[in-house]
């Protein structure tokens, strides 16, 4: 995202990662700082966005004491991309706006090859006058704002998120079933994609990670850990509702089973570990 905007003519300042390894050759490439605080990059930055992994994580960053973006804040704006809780995004916007800043959800449903192209799919959340403010940016970063979707007031962004990795997750769990079970019964995989691709059974993930799974080539575009870490957003989000969501729960299990057996860092395509017949861990047997 910071390379795709700086291709566009803005002024990137400043990148911050709790890893400087990470951050420090960006920061050369892209011809900025790489601050060393939080609190650094709110001196050097007025926009600011932020992809972290979890609520724990956002929370450390917009924390009430110690270094965070919440020091030096007034008038700033925060563009907050990852998949994490709405009571999270609900949280750091109230104490933003103590603080006199403004936070956007921009919620994600794509990957780094978008990100660098511009033509992420991003789902916003927040009040609209700021999302206004800040729309033109974000139409460089959504095929000129084509693929820019303001949901409603924060929180709503991340509960759609939350349900389209669900969905996403429990059709990676099917489809690697199903080349599972075609592997087990000696069917050409190729075949079998194509003939997926020509009915029901064709989805987006048979575009995106059919092959992989048919391969084993599960380099890591969304891991398992990740998808575990979302279905268990969306379902905690069915419990508030009083649903019972048996496929989605399903799907936790397997992934949070990847997790265990230490696959989490694979692609959400290395759930096929688990079904696909000689591969992946030795299981336990049962129904």
């Amino acid at each position: 995202m910071a390379r795709r905007l700086k291709d566009c003519g803005y002024p990137v300042t400043v990148v911050f990662d709790v890893r400087p390894e990470a951050a420090e050759p960006l920061a050369l490439e892209l011809g900025c700082r790489a601050a060393k605080t939080l609190e650094e990059v709110n001196a050097l930055a007025s926009v600011v966005f932020t992809v972290v992994t979890d609520d724990p994580a956002m929370d450390h960053i917009f924390a009430e004491n110690g270094d965070s973006l919440l020091l030096g804040a007034r008038d700033h704006v925060f563009i907050n991309c990852a998949t994490v809780s709405p009571a999270i995004h609900r949280e750091i916007a109230n104490r933003a706006q103590k603080q006199g800043a403004h936070t956007l959800e921009a919620c994600m449903a794509s990957s780094i090859t978008q990100a660098r192209n511009g033509t992420l799919y991003l789902m916003i959340g927040g009040p609209s006058p700021v999302f206004e403010s800040v729309r033109p940016l974000l139409s460089h970063l959504s095929d000129d704002g084509k693929l820019l979707r303001h949901i409603g007031p924060t929180g709503t962004a991340a509960q759609v998120k939350a349900l389209v990795n669900m969905v996403m997750n429990i059709n990676t769990a099917g489809l690697a079933e199903g080349l599972g079970l075609g592997a087990a019964l000696g069917l050409d995989l190729t075949m079998l994609r194509e003939v997926f691709s020509q009915t029901g059974a064709r989805s987006g993930v048979l575009q995106t990670d059919g092959e992989d799974m048919q391969n084993r080539a599960h380099d890591c575009y969304f891991s398992a850990a990740h998808a575990a870490k979302d279905s268990g957003i969306a379902l905690q989000l069915a419990r508030e509702a009083g649903l019972n969501l048996p496929l989605a729960t399903a799907t936790l299990e397997q992934y949070t089973r990847m997790v265990q057996v230490g696959l989490g860092e694979l692609d959400k395509s290395g759930i096929a570990e688990l079904t696909f017949p000689g591969r992946g861990p030795k299981l336990d047997s049962g129904m």
